[in-house]
């Protein structure tokens, strides 16, 4: 373990074991720090967050912060960081906003320099947030979704699993799994994150099913509930599958092309 002498490390930190603590960090009791993690010089770690192990938290992140809600009342609320994380410089990640609430980020994600993760945000495993994305409160984000540089995400907004989301964009409606959204323009689709699906195991037959489905959905001239409806009776499971629950379960309806 190596603690700089600068930094300060209140009495009721959990510290496992291996750690470093860069100069003039401050954990604030409370917090929990995984095994083998390294903290930044001028990291700020607030009680309400856990880390797990092997993570890596740059200079000067801020993680467990009050929410920046005007509905916050002050009750105890969480940050919960899985493990292999990479936490680069700036970012912030601020504790959900009601009683016993949680802001959940996945194993094996990184968040990228001041790149903002909202009250009650949800990441899954792997997740890519680039330098600058803004999510906002209660956002969802897929397992191995990328979310390009300076991306701003509506508060509520879902993204699916090995979504990719151009740079720049602006999203106040649900990004459906494996689809790509049009590098500045708003809540619009480009096409499928085929690479993506690729690297990560989906095969050609499925990926092929993924395809016609997308074709299906934004190009045969119906609306993309009947579109849905339409696909849906002939889906036996799978990607395609995955697709269509997520759409049908959309509230703030889906982007389209």
């Amino acid at each position: 373990m190596s603690i700089h002498s600068t930094a300060i490390i209140e009495d009721g930190v959990v510290l496992g074991s291996d750690v470093e603590v860069g100069p003039f960090a401050y954990i604030i009791s409370g917090a929990v720090i995984g095994d083998g993690c390294r903290i930044g010089p001028h990291v700020t770690i607030y009680g309400s967050t856990k880390l797990g192990s092997g993570c890596e938290v740059h200079a000067t992140a801020v993680l467990g912060d009050t929410p920046q809600d005007t509905g916050f009342d002050g009750g105890e609320s969480f940050v919960v960081i899985g493990s292999d994380c990479i936490i680069r410089e700036g970012v912030t990640i601020h504790r959900g906003s009601k009683e016993g609430a949680t802001t959940v980020v996945g194993s094996g994600c990184m968040l990228m320099a001041f790149s903002h993760v909202a009250h009650n945000a949800e990441l899954g495993d792997g997740v890519i947030v680039a330098n600058g994305a803004l999510l906002a409160g209660y956002v969802s984000v897929g397992a191995n979704a990328f979310i390009s540089g300076n991306v701003a995400v509506h508060q509520f907004v879902r993204i699916g699993r090995l979504a990719m989301l151009g740079g720049g964009t602006m999203v106040s409606k649900d990004v459906p799994p494996f689809c790509t959204t049009h590098p500045l323009r708003t809540n619009k689709l480009l096409g499928l994150n085929v690479i993506g699906m690729r690297r990560n195991g989906i095969g050609r037959e499925e990926r092929s099913a993924v395809k016609a489905a997308f074709k299906a959905l934004y190009h045969s001239g119906m609306n993309i509930t009947q579109a849905a409806a339409t696909l849906a009776e002939t889906c036996d499971g799978g990607p395609v599958r995955e697709m269509l629950d997520f759409i049908e379960s959309s509230k703030r309806g889906i982007c389209g092309c």
